[in-house]
C-alpha cells in the first residue's frame, strides 16, 4: 500500500487501487520519520446504513480538534490523520465505526511501521476508539463525550492510557457512563480518568476553549511529548476517581 504525496494543507487518503472500497485513512499531516501518530474519530448515529454527507456537521465538529492536535505536533514527527467512515451509524453487533478505525489503523501499520498511536474520538467516535484499542499500534484512547454502554467490553483497554472528557450538561451521552466505564478500565489494567466539563454539553460549544485546552493538552501528554492537564494529572493521581474541570 502506498501514500499520495500530501500538498500543503490538503488531506490526502491512503491509496490502494487494488482495494473494492475506499481508505478509511485520511492523513491531515506526515513525517519523514513518524515516531507517533494521533487519528481522530467524528461522531454519528446509532443506526445509519447511508454514508456522511459531505456537509457533516459531527465532522466538523472535529476540525478545531484536529487543528489544535496539528499545532501542538507541529515539528515533532508526528502524524495525524482522521478516519472516514462507510456509514453514518454504528448499527447493532455491526459496529460498522469501530470497524472502520480499524482498518486505518491496519492501513496506517502498513504506511509507517510500529508507531504509538493516540485515538481521539468525539461521541460515537469514542466508542470506536475504545472498541480498537487493543489494536497493537494504539496506547492511548482521548475520548469526548463518548457514548458508553453500560455493557461495553473493557479488557481491550488493558495497558492503554484513557482519558474520558464529559461535559457535565450532556443530554445525548450520560457523563455517568464516561465515568463508570473508566472504573472499569482501571480494574482491567488501564491507566484511566473521566473529567468533567462544568457546563460542558454533547456538541462541545459551551467552554469550547476548554475543550480543545483538554483534549490537545491529554493527547500530548499520552504521546509523551507534554505534560498532562492539570485536571488529568490529578484524577490519575486521586485512582482515576472523575475530577471537575
Amino acid at each position: 500500500m502506498g501514500a499520495a504525496r500530501r500538498k500543503e494543507g490538503i488531506p490526502v487518503p491512503v491509496r490502494d487501487r487494488r482495494a473494492s472500497v475506499s481508505p478509511a485513512l485520511v492523513l491531515d499531516s506526515t513525517a519523514t520519520r513518524p515516531r507517533a501518530a494521533v487519528l481522530l474519530m467524528h461522531g454519528g448515529r446509532s443506526e445509519g446504513e447511508e454514508p456522511p454527507s459531505r456537509l457533516n456537521l459531527p465532522g466538523a465538529r472535529m476540525w478545531p480538534f484536529t487543528r489544535a492536535v496539528l499545532r501542538a505536533t507541529a515539528g515533532l514527527d508526528v502524524v495525524v490523520g482522521r478516519v472516514r467512515y462507510r456509514h453514518r451509524g454504528w448499527n447493532g453487533s455491526r459496529a460498522d465505526a469501530a470497524r472502520d478505525a480499524c482498518r486505518a489503523l491496519d492501513e496506517l501499520e502498513q504506511l509507517i511501521g510500529l508507531v504509538p498511536v493516540v485515538l481521539v474520538g468525539h461521541s460515537m467516535g469514542g466508542r470506536a476508539a475504545l472498541s480498537v484499542a487493543g489494536h497493537d499500534l494504539v496506547s492511548g484512547v482521548v475520548g469526548l463525550a463518548p457514548w458508553c454502554p453500560p455493557d461495553e467490553p473493557v479488557a481491550q483497554l488493558g495497558g492503554r492510557g484513557v482519558v474520558l472528557l464529559h461535559g457535565d450538561r450532556d443530554r445525548v451521552t450520560d457523563p455517568r457512563g464516561s465515568v463508570a466505564l473508566a472504573s472499569r478500565a482501571r480494574e482491567a489494567g488501564a491507566r484511566a480518568c473521566a473529567v468533567l466539563l462544568a457546563g460542558g454539553d454533547h456538541a462541545m460549544l459551551r467552554r469550547a476553549a476548554a475543550w480543545h485546552t483538554l483534549a490537545t493538552e491529554s493527547v500530548t501528554g499520552l504521546l509523551g511529548v507534554g505534560p498532562l492537564p492539570d485536571a488529568v494529572g490529578r484524577a490519575l493521581l486521586d485512582g482515576g476517581a472523575p475530577t471537575t474541570a
